[in-house]
């Protein structure tokens, strides 16, 4: 499997690829009696992509052979054993990758000169990832944040570790002289160094963030300035070296207390936005709008899907089986406004009654 998503990767994932780009998509099921049905489509949809190789006139013999190889490999990778609710796939000629995410997708497979990226792009967006900091005397380390799970980040100088013994200790404590470990000049000069790492992450990869940390340990990295608004301190020590389910469980009742209120925060902004005359709700108005780059602040709930056509320029419902039928409209609309420079929030079901399950708020 691929490691997290980034921005970057996102963005370099976007561009052109030689013809053919395969992507194939499928929805996974994390629980039986589902789950034993996932093998067998897998092995369709692969044939599926096969076929479609094999068909084609446009694909050379030898971009068909390293694309079949590349498939190959990217098969062998996928563990469905633990799957989450999606598996998107893209393979060209020299490159595959694979990732389980936790957000519905249709089933596809799909050959273009660009991978089919919105269902990972909306999966990604709907995560809502965070940092958490784990901080003691002799290791800081960094966890990869997520609404079911933590994942170490080891890149980036992370984690941080050194030794507490001191050499010269017996000699200090005969004279008075050996300082608490957070007093230690040698304890700070080692949290420094990773509070200025962890300003290089938060630069390049913006997140919400939790310090987590005794409170001798919390003070100390708090003397050493802010990480910005969206950082929350944990008093909680021993968990620098994980393991990462008790990193996820100490966070986790802040995170959802956080999220209910940036959910109340966003359906104010929108019901504030709807007086203003600034508001489109429903699927077919913010298709609009983001269309026309007019998005500002896109609210989604989470498990929200609609299958359209689009009749001259409006979307209407549709069955998956019609022609021109468009099955992942959600996951393109938020897709479209990330492109645009839109805020999109995720919000639990039912948060958006009365606004179609979809709506946002227009810059004009």
């Amino acid at each position: 499997m691929d490691p997290v998503l980034t921005p970057d990767s996102l963005a370099k994932l976007r561009q052109p690829r030689p013809y053919p780009a395969l992507s194939l998509v499928m929805p996974t099921h994390r629980r039986e009696p589902d789950k034993s049905q996932d093998p067998v489509r897998l092995r369709n949809l692969v044939a599926e992509a096969e076929k479609a190789l094999q068909d084609d006139p446009a694909v050379t013999r030898e971009k068909r052979a390293d694309v079949l190889d590349q498939l190959r490999r990217a098969e062998a990778e996928i563990d469905l054993a633990h799957a989450e609710d999606g598996l998107v796939v893209f393979v060209a000629p020299g490159e595959h990758h694979v990732w389980s995410v936790a957000r519905e997708v249709p089933e596809r497979v799909v050959l273009a000169d660009t991978f089919l990226t919105r269902n990972l792009v909306a999966a990604q967006a709907a995560e809502q990832p965070y940092w958490v900091l784990a901080v003691a005397a002799d290791r800081v380390s960094l966890w990869d944040g997520g609404s079911e799970r933590a994942t170490e980040h080891t890149g980036d100088g992370f984690p941080l570790s050194r030794s507490l013994e001191d050499p010269d200790a017996e000699r200090k404590e005969r004279i008075g002289d050996l300082p608490s470990t957070f007093q230690d000049e040698a304890t700070r000069q080692f949290l420094r160094e990773a509070h200025e790492k962890l300003r290089v992450v938060l630069a390049s990869e913006p997140r919400p963030l939790y310090v987590v940390g005794s409170s001798a340990a919390l003070a100390l990295l708090s003397d050493l300035g802010s990480f910005g608004p969206a950082t929350l301190t944990v008093e909680h020590g021993g968990l620098a070296a994980g393991p990462a389910a008790a990193v996820w469980e100490a966070v986790e009742p802040i995170r959802t207390a956080r999220d209910a209120a940036a959910t109340a925060t966003v359906v104010a902004e929108l019901d504030a936005a709807r007086g203003r005359r600034e508001y489109a709700g429903g699927i077919d108005e913010v298709w609009q709008a983001v269309r026309d780059g007019r998005m500002r602040l896109l609210a989604v709930e989470e498990h929200y899907r609609a299958t359209v056509r689009d009749d001259g320029g409006h979307l209407e419902p549709a069955e998956a089986s019609e022609s021109g039928a468009r099955d992942d409209m959600v996951d393109e609309i938020v897709e479209q406004a990330l492109e645009t420079g839109a805020e999109v929030r995720f919000v639990p079901d039912d948060s958006l009654n009365g606004r179609g399950r979809i709506a946002g708020v227009l810059r004009y």
